[in-house]
């Protein structure tokens, strides 16, 4: 990445390490897995030269952030409040925050949790489809003869029975992960290799999909993966991957994935305490940007598109990259940087206030 300021940021769950560049208005990229800091590499110069603030943090458990031991430190409501310290500690009265995978599950609950602190959200995947969202069918739902006991989201069923029983079918990594011990004794010692698998399986020429042929019993992720064609990518060289590998490989033995694999068992925990807020609408101008071969649209259903202008009144034309896969901002950071940039100049002028 190009010359960043490099700051230490004091949370009450931990400390979060953050990059920032630029002057002016906070636009707060969040990652997800498997992400950093440095998953935003491409959006930093851009931002900054567009007259921005452009900030991007390792989650706890991620990257040079701390990886403290406990659910409690990973649960939507920890993760709200580290938001709310970064926004405070570059004086963020009002900023925009911009979301990839998890990432995007905390900037939607940011964006509804604290409307006041936060004037415009983009984000990879759709408000409320996350793992532990309810498809915007709000907190109590009218029976309409859908079965849910296999979806990705549901306002009947908690995440984790979904889950098994989805693994009745196939093997899933959402379930996969719930129990502590089999992923990380199978993906610590192959850091270097599920890297490449699972970051060639999310982009537009991977296969995430198809652990739908492999059974639940005896299978571990690495065998649904496929090998990784050899590097570099299009979209990924050698160097920008020895840093993924790097910085994952700071929690040391089995502390590799303590963020991913703890956003993972969260999911009942988050879907609890997303009940709360299940029927509030985003009111704040909102862009949906996503690779168009992300998995993600594989899973979700058809009608997010309508749901979500249901519910997000000021929510811009989605945005789907061509042959871009769910690492979008990386895969296709030319069209991302433009789709959000115009996104951003279009806002009001009260979407940014600093203290």
């Amino acid at each position: 990445m190009d010359e960043l300021e490099e700051h230490s940021i004091d949370t009450p769950d931990g400390r979060l390490y953050a990059v920032a560049k630029g002057n002016g208005p906070v636009v707060l990229m969040v990652h997800g897995n498997p992400g950093l800091s440095y998953s935003w590499r491409h959006q930093m110069r851009p931002l900054a030269e567009a007259g921005y603030r452009a900030v991007a943090i390792d989650c706890l458990g991620y990257g040079r952030s701390d990886r403290p031991d406990g659910l409690e430190h990973y649960d939507s409501n920890a993760m709200h409040r580290q938001l709310l310290c970064v926004l405070d500690y570059f004086r963020a009265a009002r900023g925009a925050v911009v979301g990839q995978d998890f990432g995007a599950q905390y900037s939607w609950n940011l964006a509804v949790r604290a409307s006041e602190r936060i004037g415009a959200i983009a984000a990879t995947v759709p408000y409320d489809y996350d793992m532990a969202g309810r498809g915007l069918q709000g907190s109590n739902p009218p029976d309409d003869g859908r079965d849910d006991s296999t979806a990705m989201s549901s306002s009947r069923i908690p995440p984790s029975v979904r889950y098994a029983n989805m693994a009745r079918n196939h093997f899933v990594h959402v379930h996969y992960y719930q129990e502590v011990g089999p992923a990380e004794r199978e993906l610590g010692p192959r850091l270097r290799d599920y890297m490449s698998r699972i970051l060639h399986a999310l982009s537009g020429e991977g296969n995430l999909l198809r652990w739908s042929s492999y059974p639940s019993e005896g299978t571990g992720y690495m065998d649904v993966l496929e090998p990784a064609p050899p590097l570099p990518w299009p979209w990924l060289s050698e160097r920008e991957f020895e840093h993924f590998v790097q910085e994952y490989g700071r929690g040391g033995e089995s502390r590799e994935f303590a963020g991913p694999l703890a956003a993972y068992r969260v999911a009942d925990r988050n879907w609890a305490i997303g009940a709360r807020w299940a029927d509030h609408d985003v009111t704040q101008p909102a862009l949906f940007i996503c690779g168009a071969k992300d998995p993600v649209l594989m899973v979700i259903g058809e009608d997010w598109r309508e749901r979500m202008r249901q519910r997000i009144p000021h929510l811009a034309e989605p945005v789907l990259i061509p042959g871009a896969g769910h690492m979008v901002q990386q895969e296709a950071p030319a069209a991302f940087n433009d789709a959000l940039l115009g996104f951003l100049r279009g806002l009001p002028a009260d979407a940014f206030a600093v203290r």
